[in-house]
This record gives C-alpha cells, structure tokens and sequence, in this order.
C-alpha cells in the first residue's frame, strides 16, 4: 500500500490558488500599484469596476506534461447587487463548469506544454456593483434549514463554539439581534493580523491574530451553532489608499439568512471598528466583489479563486506566476 501511495504521489501534483485575504501576495516581486484614478464616496450607491485577474503557467522542464488543467473562478452575475457589463477571457478556449454552490468556473486544457513554454491566462471585466441594504422589520419568522451543518473550518458543533454561540445569545430574542451579538463580540475579541493561514474558525477564539478568513468563519459558525443559516463568500474588496490597512483585496464576509431580509451580507474584518459597526452589518457598501461562495468549493480543491492540476509529475515542473488582481475604479453614481 505504502509503494502504491508513493507511486501515486509521484504522477501528479496539484498547484492551487492562495486563499482570501491573502491572494494578491504575488509570486515574484510586482511593481507598486498605480494610485485609484476615483475615488469610492461614502454615499456611493453604485460602483463600476474594471477587474483584471492574470495567471502565467511556465514549464521549466524537462518534459511536458501528459495532462493538465487549470480552473479559475468566474465572476458571476448576482441578483441586483453584482452585474457583469463585459468579461473577456483569453484564451478563448475552454469549457465552463459549475459547483455544488453554484460557482462558475473557466476550465482550460493545457496538456501537452513544450518544456521552456509559458502561457499567460487573462481574465477581463467590466462589473457594476449596488450598495447592498438589508430591510430587518422585526426579524421574526420561519428560518430555511439549510447551511446550518459544520464543515472544515467553520466548527458549528465544536462544544467551544456552541458554548460561545448560547452565551452571547442569551437575552437576544431575535436572530438579527443574535447574530449582532455575534458581529460585536467578533470586532471586539478578535485582533486583526494578516497571517497567511487558513486557520478557520475555531482557531480564531485564539491569541494567534485573525484576518479576515478567520473573522468571516467565525461569524458563520456562530451563526450556525444558533441555528441560523449562514454561508461564506469569498471576492475582492475595493479600499482607497486610506483604507488600505483595513483588509487585503482578496477578501472574505458572511452572508446571514435573517427573517425579513432574506440573505444578508455581514462584514466582521472591516467592522471591527466601532465606528464602522453599522456600515457593514446587514449593508455593504459598493465595494465588494463576489467571486465565489462556499468555505470550500469541490471545484477548487481546497484554494481560493483558482487551482491548477497537472500529472505526470515526475516528467516535468510546471509553475503558475500569479499577478495577483487589478482593481479600477471607474465611477459612481448617488454620491
């Protein structure tokens, strides 16, 4: 079994896409970004961006591959928040896929690259963005059975989490009130710190710092452990260069189904801030990007926004340079 394992080990490797929050550390030294050309207003009700996502595959030898394939995640139409007004991709070539979220993938076959090769992959896209406003009423009523269940990284059913979940919860009649609970015991406990891990929730109630895959999964767990339905989303955020200490460009939040609003989206990392609370519970400004749902997409192999398999692995090495994203401002409208 142990020769077998190795065997199998030694056809294949897998290359996968870094995780929110951490995703536009680049691969090879970058130059510094050009300044935003606008500026997001803090009355901005509608935001449209030009996104720009590049990944460069390099064979360094000494053969080529006998198979190979790269999935990137598709910036997706959703609902009024996120329209797509153009999207490009080059190569033209390749298959779209969807996950068990519902996540849209471009998959590209890359088989048989000639040592000493490079292929640039480039993603291009026009998206407007609406600010997002939840109406909660008196948040009473019937809540969906569903995104409830605990998985890798959001523990809902860790005796740590539960307990925690019961104790801010006691006193809260409501699940808007319960979940703000959540929302401000999270922006009060945790210190933000990027780590470059994938720690998940339970590792959050920690002292090891948290950024915001960390934030985000604790707010789902807690949520969960409450019997409220939450999920993960995982995108881009746009922040000025005042902003910028707030979070990185690939970023991750919380959607939260309260009665009344239906699905709503919650950002712990950026309201951790006591005078940012209210921005970004239940409202998000037009600032934030979809890209994918899910704390672990079937399609994505355990990575975030793209993942890369090749086989065998023994032949050749192959590398995949990413530039990490472009983020632009164009304009905005209801300032």
């Amino acid at each position: 079994m142990r020769a077998y394992l190795a065997q199998m080990l030694s056809i294949f490797l897998i290359m996968i896409g870094l995780a929110a929050c951490r995703a536009d550390a680049p691969v090879s030294p970058q130059p510094t970004p050009t300044p935003p050309a606008a500026t997001l207003s803090a009355t901005a009700t509608t935001a449209r961006y030009e996104i720009v996502q590049r990944l460069r595959l390099i064979n360094d030898g000494p053969g080529q591959p006998e198979k190979q394939n790269l999935w990137i995640a598709l910036l997706p139409d959703d609902g009024p928040q996120q329209h797509i007004r153009s999207r490009s991709i080059q190569p033209a070539s390749y298959q779209r896929v969807v996950d068990e979220y519902g996540n849209q993938y471009a998959e590209f076959d890359l088989s048989h690259m000639p040592q000493g090769s490079s292929q640039l992959i480039e993603l291009r896209y026009e998206v407007e963005v609406h600010r997002q406003v939840a109406e909660f009423g008196d948040c009473i009523g019937p809540l969906p059975t569903i995104f409830l269940q605990p998985e890798l990284h959001i523990e809902s059913r860790n005796p740590q989490i539960m307990a925690l979940a019961a104790r801010l919860g006691a006193g809260h009649t409501t699940p808007c009130a319960i979940v703000r609970a959540f929302y401000d015991y999270i922006g009060d406990t945790l210190t933000y710190s990027y780590n470059g891990q994938n720690w998940g929730a339970q590792a959050a109630m920690g002292n090891m710092g948290a950024d915001c895959t960390e934030y985000a999964s604790l707010l789902v767990a807690l949520s969960r452990a409450a019997g409220i339905p939450a999920r993960y989303a995982e995108g881009l955020v746009y922040l000025t260069a005042s902003e910028g200490g707030l979070a990185r460009t690939a970023h991750a939040w919380a959607e939260v189904y309260l009665p009344g609003a239906g699905w709503t989206s919650i950002d712990p990392t950026l309201g951790r801030g006591i005078f940012l609370r209210d921005t970004y519970f239940g409202q998000l400004p037009p600032n934030h990007i979809l890209v994918t749902r899910g704390r672990h997409p079937s399609t994505l192999r355990g990575a975030s926004y793209w993942t890369h398999l090749y086989w065998p692995g023994a032949s050749t090495t192959i590398r995949v340079q990413d530039d990490g994203w472009e983020v632009r401002l164009l304009g905005t409208t209801g300032d």
